[in-house]
């Protein structure tokens, strides 16, 4: 069922979606890395996916990237939505990012291949802000966090189709983040086929840039 508004974030930390290397992990990491599954209705997210597939048609998958953080991928800065769209984005504002937050303009669309991955890395605070919020059409994957410093500490978060993620805080500057490839994805004992995955991303403004300052490399989510 689709949800709305913001909810108290330590509601969302659901059993079965989110698991840690020790409790104390997950209780340091509960406000900081969320999983809402079931955010958007099916409607909703075929709303999504076929406002985007026109435009991500259009593009090759790609085997290289930036900061090689991605393969097998194509992507977009997406600014310009249909009105059912922004309604489902407004949806992402209220319940990932505080009122005092301010979102960059274009909406980051990632589209990753069945076999492709996103390998573990810390997005820049020079172009993310301290919020990231995605949500997952098409395909279930899994997203591990590792310490930087701690390996041994680390997260893992189910997300499903129509699920939104949220990381922010510790989450985003302590730990790395990764999608799994196919391979290697699994949540627990239980193996999370991966098929074709897009992510749309919303991304909290960097402290000291402009809501749409051109030249901003996009995170890989």
């Amino acid at each position: 069922m689709a949800g709305s508004g913001r909810l108290a974030l330590g509601t969302l930390q659901v059993p079965g979606w989110v698991r840690g290397s020790s409790p104390a992990v997950l209780s340091r990491l509960r406000d900081a890395a969320v999983v809402r599954p079931g955010f958007l209705s099916a409607a909703e997210e075929e709303t999504l996916s076929r406002e985007l597939e026109p435009e991500l048609r259009r593009r090759r998958y790609e085997y290289d990237h930036w900061d090689a953080a991605i393969h097998g991928f194509r992507e977009t800065e997406k600014s310009r939505w249909s009105e059912a769209s922004r309604a489902i984005l407004q949806r992402v504002q209220a319940a990932a990012f505080s009122p005092g937050q301010t979102l960059l303009s274009p909406v980051h669309v990632l589209d990753l291949e069945p076999r492709g991955y996103i390998k573990p890395h810390v997005d820049s605070i020079k172009f993310c802000g301290a919020t990231i919020a995605g949500l997952s059409l098409l395909s279930p994957s899994v997203m591990r966090l590792v310490h930087t410093q701690e390996p041994g500490e680390w997260l893992e978060l189910l997300l499903e189709p129509g699920s939104l993620y949220v990381l922010r805080g510790s989450a985003r500057y302590d730990f790395s983040h990764e999608i799994l490839r196919d391979e290697e994805s699994f949540f627990g004992a239980r193996r999370v086929p991966r098929g074709r995955r897009i992510s749309v991303i919303c991304r909290s403004l960097p402290e000291g840039m402009g809501p749409e300052e051109p030249g901003q490399p996009p995170p890989a989510c």
